[in-house]
């Protein structure tokens, strides 16, 4: 069986921008799940954990309505074993800046896609290097309004680039949807890509397509 278009269960621009960009049709159904990490859980096991729960909250909502794959991702920044996510405020941003400047850390991302009872994922692993920032820099960079909602205070497609000075490993997994891994996984699921651009809606609970 094939599919001309999926569920997104994530409320992420981002994400959606990403799918857009290879031609696959979707529909947003924004996730609300606690994303906690457990006691001694590897940040691994975190982000698959968190993507796997969203794409299975998302297909429980829609119930009988879920006849298309849904696919749910998530990001963390890993730096010494801490896990680095959304700054709660101005100096939240500054902190995790602090720790991230000068220095290589991590960005995992899983993806999931899940349909008919079958759960298929995948993790990209990237390493990023920041040039060493001072704090007048990263309060310029918070006042922009681009870290806020963003795994690390920062956005790798935006502003947030000129913090980069070496990346190895998939950019668009940095940015949030690691492109190689999920392409794949939607063709294992029949979903087909490379479509022509069509407006995009939201999927409520019922999986009827809303504004």
């Amino acid at each position: 069986m094939s599919y001309d278009s999926i569920i997104l269960a994530s409320a992420s621009e981002r994400r959606s921008r990403l799918l857009r960009q290879i031609g696959v049709r979707h529909e947003v159904m924004a996730m609300d799940l606690d994303e906690s990490r457990h006691d001694g859980e590897p940040a691994r096991d975190h982000v698959l954990r968190l993507a796997c729960g969203k794409a299975g909250a998302a297909v429980k909502a829609l119930g009988a309505s879920a006849d298309r794959p849904v696919l749910a991702a998530d990001t963390v920044v890993v730096l010494d074993g801490t896990l680095y996510g959304k700054p709660a405020d101005e100096d939240g941003c500054v902190a995790i800046l602090a720790a991230l400047a000068g220095r290589t850390h991590e960005v995992l991302t899983a993806v999931a896609v899940l349909h008919a009872g079958r759960l298929a994922t995948a993790l990209s692993e990237s390493r990023v290097s920041f040039r060493a920032i001072d704090e007048a820099e990263c309060r310029r960079y918070w006042a922009t309004g681009e870290p806020a909602g963003k795994a690390g205070a920062y956005a790798i497609q935006g502003r947030g680039a000129v913090f980069v000075s070496r990346i190895e490993g998939s950019h668009s997994g940095v940015v949030g949807l690691p492109l190689f891994e999920t392409a794949a996984l939607l063709d294992a699921a029949g979903v087909r890509r490379w479509q022509p651009e069509r407006p995009h809606g939201r999927a409520g609970p019922s999986g009827r397509q809303v504004p």
